[in-house]
């Protein structure tokens, strides 16, 4: 070992920068510690037996054999199974995000049936509210935003077709192999499929400053970003650490890091993906191409008018540029290097204002910016174009639907390096595209897509991800599957099953769930009803103090009560009260901001129709540097990150969201509406049917008692003081006119309060 370090440490001094590709075939590597080849994520997935039940168990359940095991060694009791309405509340609330209905509450509890608890599962699989749901899950991951972040936080305007193929993914049980692949080398390995297209956009959520002169620099940001991301979401390990140098507690070389990158190294975005066949592409690309050549002229004659009063030139405007980049927009085609062929990619695609590589006007967003500034005649001419561009605009097609998404920007990749520091100047070994060395030391295989302009490189990461001997890939999403269903993963550090994240605390169970999930083909459904099914996740939530040797609950000898996500809290609010719009999918939305909060960078407008504003959660725009303040207080997270776990904090702030913010006072309005609508003025009823919306269960005697006396004294305090305030007039003119309107603000004080209770905030 010691001569070979030696003859390479000789060959880099004499050699100089030829030894880079002698350094990648003949690497220097630390050797692994025993813990490190011994570390529990990267052992085979083995296919755990479940254990025997005693001869007492009423469970058949897989899941449950596993958990009553530990339970057992602890001598601690499992908690009897929640009541039915508790239960239906809870599921509903994990698999489509929204409470059930008063009638699908009567109608579960009053099923004694053998299988009625299988049929609503089945049913809430079954709905497109399904995707709707988990589709944010994934988001979080995905670090899923429709603006660029940085100063100016520019709209990124078909984002939001990633978020829907998500639902679609979810709606449909796409087996998650096939969901991996797409996202990860979707246009390679199909790229004829429009919806493969969409889901490479998974690699392009990142933040981008458009104004940055450093290509180089935005690349490997890019870059950096992109392997971090893959390698959280997908193996559950914190890549990221070895940017720099080896991990301090993992068994990730620096050059695993790069090893990685290096299957996106010829990446580029298209923010631009046609999203129809190729003969409906041809004939708007024909019909394009003739309105260009009818108004060439007159778009040139224009060109030339706005260049007289651009501050700058497209040569000084590139003069801003590194002499790098420079010098690749000055050779052509041909003669370019694969790195010069992305700088001049990224550059060509920047959508700035300051940009060298300007389109012409009809395709130029701040074209108009510069037309503000024309004077004389050359305004009056520019004028004049316009109207003989108005007089051909029945020639130009309307746009085809488009989507954003990663391509491959050549077949030819440039050189990957190790990074001293991480930084892009300081370029040292040489690697090729490769695996954890722990698990795989040698290159990976790259098989070259024939048709494609492509590398083929993320179609071999692809196939790796979902081989049935990676010992992560499995385990890492049935873990996220726990944690979203349990609040807490069997592994408690979902992107970090390393030395220093969490020790599953059912190692079995975890094998067993991620050989299954592998067994039935990927279907994530199938993983939602093994565990929904099982009497683990049907037991009661109360706490019981005796269990002391297991405070934390982390054994499950109860089901964890846990407030719910940002969304669930705005969309049952809306869903109570009757006014939630359900359609699915399509543009985001811009629902009102509360009064006095500034807009943000980027802009917010107010969508017109008021049933925008009454969409879920999931469609509301999401703008990288100003997260929707409702879902802010509520823990929405950061999408300059991937979020694997949300806070889930109890804030004043929060309180005072639900108390007084002016969409919380709207939905308890038409809460109160819907009950009059519905019940009529019986306020007993009212409050029964309030619980039964709000809690998903009926008042006991004493809550109905005191809720009957509050609306009844409510509206005798609303009556009282607005008869003071309008003492001039008529007693019996105001009893006679504001009577309905005081029983229903006292109505709505009352549905107010259910809003801001506990019981509506958490799922028990």
């Amino acid at each position: 070992m010691q001569v070979s370090r030696f003859v390479i440490w000789l060959i880099a001094i004499v050699g100089g920068g030829c030894c880079g590709s002698l350094l990648a075939v003949t690497p220097a590597q630390r050797p692994f510690s025993q813990s490190e080849l011994e570390h529990w994520s990267l052992q085979k997935v083995q296919s755990a037996i479940p254990p025997k039940l005693n001869h007492s168990a009423t469970s058949n359940s897989a899941i449950d054999a596993f958990v009553l095991q530990e339970l057992a060694l602890r001598e601690i009791a499992p908690s009897p199974e929640a009541d039915r309405a508790t239960l239906l509340r809870r599921v509903s609330f994990d698999l489509i995000g929204l409470p059930p209905t008063p009638d699908e509450i009567e109608s579960f509890v009053n099923d004694h049936s053998p299988d009625a608890y299988d049929r609503v599962i089945d049913r809430l699989l079954a709905s497109p509210k399904h995707g709707e749901k988990w589709a944010r899950h994934w988001l979080d991951l995905a670090m899923y935003a429709e603006s660029t972040g940085f100063e100016q936080d520019e709209t990124r305007p078909h984002a939001w077709r990633y978020r829907d193929y998500v639902v679609r993914a979810f709606n449909d049980d796409k087996p998650y192999d096939r969901f991996v692949t797409e996202q990860i080398a979707g246009d390679e390995n199909w790229p004829h499929d429009l919806e493969a297209r969409i889901a490479t956009a998974f690699m392009r959520h990142y933040p981008e400053e458009g104004n940055n002169k450093d290509i180089l620099l935005a690349r490997q940001e890019i870059l950096h970003h992109v392997t971090d991301i893959v390698g959280a979401t997908f193996l559950g390990l914190t890549f990221n650490c070895a940017q720099c140098h080896d991990h301090k507690y993992d068994p990730i070389l620096q050059k695993d890091y790069y090893r990685l990158q290096a299957f996106f190294a010829n990446i580029g975005h298209d923010d631009a993906v046609p999203l129809v066949s190729q003969p409906e592409l041809s004939h708007y690309q024909q019909r394009l191409a003739e309105y260009e050549r009818r108004s060439e002229s007159l778009w040139n004659e224009m060109d030339q008018l706005l260049a007289k009063v651009r501050k700058y030139s497209p040569q000084q405007l590139l003069a801003r540029y590194p002499d790098y980049v420079i010098e690749a927009m000055s050779a052509t085609d041909t003669s370019r290097s694969p790195l010069q062929s992305q700088i001049a990619y990224i550059l060509n695609h920047k959508d700035c204002g300051t940009c060298p590589q300007r389109p012409k006007p009809h395709a130029d967003p701040f074209f108009a910016k510069d037309a503000a500034s024309l004077k004389g005649e050359d305004k009056d001419r520019y004028d004049a174009i316009r109207v003989e561009l108005a007089q051909l605009a029945d020639l130009k097609p309307a746009d085809v639907p488009r989507a954003m998404g990663i391509i491959d920007i050549s077949s030819t990749a440039p050189e990957t390096h190790v990074l001293g520091i991480g930084a892009y100047t300081s370029p040292k070994e040489l690697v090729e595209p490769g695996f954890l060395s722990i698990l795989d030391p040698q290159p990976a295989k790259i098989d070259r897509p024939g048709e494609l302009t492509s590398t083929g490189r993320r179609s071999a990461l692809a196939r790796w991800l979902v081989d049935r001997s990676n010992p992560l890939t499995a385990r890492v999403m049935v873990n996220r599957i726990w944690h979203y269903h349990f609040g807490r993963g069997i592994v408690g550090t979902p992107s970090d099953f390393g030395v220093v994240g969490e020790s599953p605390t059912h190692p079995e169970l975890l094998d067993w769930l991620a050989s299954n999930f592998v067994e039935s083909g990927w279907s994530i459904k199938l993983m939602h009803r093994n565990i929904v099914l099982s009497s683990t996740y049907r037991q009661k939530s109360l706490d019981r103090p005796e269990q002391q040797s297991d405070s934390d609950n982390r054994l499950l000898w109860r089901f964890p009560p846990q407030r719910l996500d940002a969304e669930a809290i705005r969309d049952s609010a809306l869903y109570i009260s009757g006014s939630l719009n359900a359609a699915v999918g399509g543009p985001s939305v811009f629902p009102p901001l509360p009064d006095g909060r500034p807009i943000p960078m980027g802009g917010w407008k107010t969508s017109a129709a008021p049933a925008d504003h009454a969409r879920r959660s999931l469609y509301i725009f999401v703008r990288r540097n100003d997260r929707f303040p409702l879902l802010e207080s509520f823990d929405f997270p950061d999408t300059h990150e991937s979020c694997a776990c949300r806070n889930q904090t109890l804030t004043a702030p929060q309180a005072l969201t639900m108390l007084n913010g002016n969409a919380s006072r709207t939905w308890a309005d038409d809460f109160a509406k819907r009950l009059f609508k519905e019940i009529g003025d019986d306020q007993t009823s009212q409050v029964r049917r309030a619980f039964q919306l709000a809690h998903g269960r009926l008042p006991d005697d004493w809550e109905s008692r005191t809720s009957v006396d509050f609306l009844v004294k409510q509206a005798e305090t609303i009556e009282s003081d607005r008869a003071t305030r309008d003492r001039d007039e008529s007693k019996d003119s105001i009893r006679h006119e504001e009577n309905g309107s005081v029983r229903h603000t006292a109505l709505r004080d009352f549905c107010l309060m259910l809003l801001n209770s506990n019981e509506f905030v958490f799922r028990f």
